[in-house]
């Protein structure tokens, strides 16, 4: 059916067009009145999910989600926030309620979850479009109940928020402040090994005295080093003195060899001269070889002791270089021995040392935790508090009548259609070739007289068209 003939049979079916209309449009009516009024009123709240934690110093976790919102609503409808509200609003305690609870349910179940439930019917949670606010409409008979239902859901959301927050906390205080008691009896049971171990080997401060041992340690290394430069100079004065004993340092410096070798030279130097003058058996010449004899004895002796004095300083300095060497290898054992002690000691310090950072770590956190526990501060701010609706939601009478009309528009259309397709008729020229697959011989003049519109209409029943009958002509 093409849209001129659509408008052709509207024309000539306008009054079950017109009569399908107002029936809808009534029935819309009659819905619009006899409908009970419903009110919703609507609260907001804006969650903070970008400043930092005040207590923690940084940004919650799982609060820059894409489901952080959705989740925040779905605890807004969440049983425990409507038990709450319930709570404040005083409906736990309604008898009247839970007279009506027992008629309904014959006292099966739980009363607060049956009154969570009627709670949540009418509570509606929407949240912006890329935005962080929530709004909360709760939709009801009575317009005060409406805005006092949807504040209690706020309070109650605040509420449970914080209580989700808190929580978790106050269990890991418990959990923490068990901790420190381990943490804090490991480190008495630490610095009590340290301090057994430290008087049990007399050691107070460990390194100290490692660092005076081996100061120690360096200065007799330091004299051994001299004292080996030393010895070998004396022992090889001492060779010395086996090959030439004369041409020892020790002897050439000495003052009085060097006086009794003055005189011997001048005694020589007499002796000559008067040998020359008196000969060899002159007595003057005997009691000067005498005199020479004893001078040259006085030499030698002085030599012998000189050459003595070298042997026992070479003697004294190899036995001090024995005695050194044996004070580093006891100095070195020493070491040894302080240094195992240290290193033990070095154990059971960092088991302190351990056991303070755990301890400190467990009471930084336990102490955050306590923060976080008595915390009366959540990321939710209300922005708007639910009033009085002065108008009713539902039903929604303009709203309602449009969509009547929409409604009542297409049955009436296609009532029309369905009226048109059991009682089909000739309406134009077109109809009678399309239908009766005749040529068309002509057409009646339109006779005003005959019809108030104007038009005389040539129609052709269903019995006419299918049957072979002729067609009728309808008025």
């Amino acid at each position: 059916m093409t849209l001129t003939q659509l408008l052709i049979v509207l024309r000539a079916r306008w009054i079950s067009f017109v009569v399908v209309l107002a029936c809808v449009a009534a029935l819309a009516v009659a819905a619009n009145v006899l409908l009970p009024k419903r009110y919703s009123a609507t609260a907001m709240v804006v969650l903070d999910v970008k400043s930092p934690d005040p207590i923690a110093g940084v940004v919650l976790p799982g609060a820059n989600t894409s489901g952080y919102m959705a989740t925040q609503a779905d605890v807004f409808r969440s049983e425990r926030v409507a038990q709450r509200a319930a709570r404040e609003l005083g409906m736990d305690r309604d008898p009247d309620l839970q007279r009506v609870w027992r008629d309904a349910t014959q006292g099966v179940g739980d009363y607060n979850s049956w009154l969570a439930d009627v709670l949540l019917r009418g509570l509606d949670v929407r949240p912006g479009r890329e935005s962080n606010v929530l709004a909360v409409t709760y939709t009801t008979a009575d317009p005060r109940n409406a805005a006092r239902i949807a504040n209690a859901f706020v309070a109650a959301y605040v509420s449970t928020t914080l209580d989700l927050r808190t929580e978790p906390a106050k269990q890991y205080s418990h959990f923490f402040d068990e901790r420190a008691r381990h943490a804090r009896d490991a480190l008495e049971a630490a610095q009590g090994k340290l301090s057994a171990y430290q008087q049990q080997k007399g050691l107070m401060a460990t390194d100290e005295k490692l660092d005076v041992e081996n100061a120690r340690l360096t200065e007799l290394s330091t004299q051994l080093v001299a004292l080996q430069a030393i010895a070998t100079e004396s022992a090889g004065r001492q060779g010395q003195m086996g090959g030439n004993p004369n041409q020892m340092t020790e002897v050439l410096n000495n003052s009085l060899i060097s006086s009794l070798k003055g005189d011997l030279a001048r005694q020589e130097a007499r002796l000559d001269e008067m040998s020359s003058k008196f000969g060899d058996q002159h007595p003057q010449v005997l009691e000067a070889k005498a005199s020479i004899a004893q001078v040259k004895q006085k030499i030698d002796t002085e030599v012998r002791r000189v050459s003595g004095s070298v042997t026992a300083n070479n003697s004294v300095n190899q036995q001090r270089l024995a005695q050194l060497r044996t004070s580093i290898e006891e100095q070195r054992a020493k070491m040894m021995f302080l240094k195992g002690q240290r290193d033990e000691a070095a154990v059971l310090m960092r088991d302190v040392e351990n056991a303070q950072r755990n301890y400190d770590a467990v009471m930084a956190r336990m102490s955050q935790t306590a923060l976080e526990s008595q915390t009366t501060q959540t990321n939710v701010s209300v922005l708007k508090n639910a009033s009085m609706p002065l108008d009713p939601s539902a039903p929604r009478t303009k709203l309602n009548l449009a969509i009547a009309l929409v409604v009542g528009t297409l049955l009436a259309i296609g009532t029309v259609i369905v009226r048109e397709t059991l009682d089909q008729r000739l309406r134009t020229e077109a109809d009678v070739i399309a239908y009766l697959r005749q040529p068309l011989l002509g057409s009646l003049p339109v006779d005003n007289r005959a019809r108030p519109n104007g038009r005389l209409r040539l129609g052709l029943s269903k019995a006419g068209m299918f049957g072979g009958g002729m067609p009728r002509l309808a008025k």
